[in-house]
């Protein structure tokens, strides 16, 4: 996909373009709903609707009750409020917390803030591909364990955790069960109501809606402290003036999703296998996460000897990452990398390959043919560094 001049865009983990159809929705939107929803009078009444709207798109995807839906400016918020949220709400019932190794830094960083207010928190490591055993989830429960996050889909590895058996377990012991869906919502299909999960984050930019809007769902009858004061809206958890067009763009973004995921998957899967088809046969080459069973948007490989900073270079215009995209500026090797158990070397190796929806068979030709061509050229400018 060239997004802009002749680059090619396969970076889709990081963020998506606006759907067409979402563009059109908020341009309505900015020019005939602008008005503040928390206004009484006709102008406020017509935003109001707009955003019953897009919360009825929402809850559709989900398959939840509007009415748990709490809107915020990204997934980030919602991680923040979700975990802050419910740590305060429960510090009385324990100070012990659940996550893993390999979080989003917007999760990782919430539990690091908690453990300098004196809370106790259980770091979990994954399998070499990525995956949570229950058992080892289920070992680490403590009596005072209150709150556990684990996300949904790995951001970096496209590994897809068993969310219905971590929250079985969660249920079974009194434990607030939180996910970070920032890479599944709108990207595979999943029934929240029929999902033991309590707390649940998403954004609108990852499944080509708007940046700057997210939600988390919040199960009835979960607890839940705000961590923001100033007005009455959403039930005091979240207060401020609602961002309409933002959350219409959300809300379409969610109704297309809706019709296209399937379609969406069997697309990624295809183009997935014609890329691991064309290198893998490069000498060295490692997956880094499931090489099966991971969401399929998401391919990250290393070569042994390669450094992957002077790779991405190499594969100019080609649009990837050697990691995640809010720790890109960062020279250290990637720590959910190094929690599957890979050295520094293979860390920093490290491309991440996304696709999305308007990916086509010729970017995945031209990526190949790149990344060959890249990985042959840094060998020969060092060549005693092959093994």
């Amino acid at each position: 996909m060239s997004g802009a001049g002749n680059l090619i865009y396969l970076d889709f983990a990081a963020t998506t373009p606006l759907d067409p159809q979402v563009a059109e929705r908020m341009r309505d939107v900015q020019a005939n709903a602008w008005f503040n929803p928390s206004s009484n009078h006709p102008g406020g009444r017509i935003s109001t609707a707009v955003i019953k709207v897009a919360a009825g798109q929402l809850a559709s995807l989900l398959n939840v009750n509007p009415a748990t839906l709490i809107w915020t400016s990204g997934a980030t918020e919602a991680d923040n409020l979700a975990i802050m949220g419910t740590a305060k709400q429960r510090e009385h019932r324990g100070k012990h917390l659940l996550t893993m190794r390999t979080e989003h830094k917007a999760v990782v960083d919430v539990f690091r803030a908690l453990e300098r207010r004196g809370f106790d928190v259980t770091w979990l490591e994954p399998e070499a591909d990525g995956h949570l055993p229950i058992e080892r989830f289920r070992a680490a429960l403590r009596e005072d364990t209150q709150l556990a996050s684990i996300m949904h889909v790995n951001n970096e590895t496209g590994a897809i955790q068993d969310i219905a058996a971590i929250g079985a377990v969660c249920k079974q012991h009194g434990v607030v069960f939180h996910v970070d869906g920032a890479q599944a919502a709108g990207k595979m299909p999943f029934d929240l109501t029929n999902l033991p999960v309590d707390l649940y984050s998403l954004t609108a930019h990852k499944f080509y809606g708007p940046k700057g809007v997210g939600a988390l769902y919040v199960a009835e009858g979960t607890p839940l402290d705000p961590l923001m004061f100033g007005g009455g809206q959403q039930r005091r958890l979240r207060p401020g003036t609602l961002a309409v067009d933002l959350i219409a763009g959300l809300g379409e973004a969610a109704a297309v999703a809706a019709v296209s995921i399937e379609r969406d998957l069997a697309h990624l899967t295809a183009l997935r296998e014609q890329l691991l088809a064309g290198i893998q046969n490069i000498e060295g080459l490692q997956i880094n996460g499931p090489e099966q069973d991971g969401y399929p948007g998401i391919l990250n490989v290393g070569v042994n000897d390669i450094e992957g900073e002077s790779l991405l270079l190499a594969l100019e215009p080609l649009c990837v990452a050697t990691g995640s995209a809010c720790n890109s500026q960062s020279q250290e090797p990637s720590y959910v990398l190094r929690a599957l158990g890979r050295s520094d070397q293979q860390a920093q190796s490290a491309i991440r390959f996304s696709l999305g929806r308007p990916t086509t068979r010729k970017d995945i030709e031209t990526a190949i043919k790149l990344y060959c061509r890249g990985v042959e050229k840094l060998r020969n400018l060092a060549p005693e560094a092959v093994a």
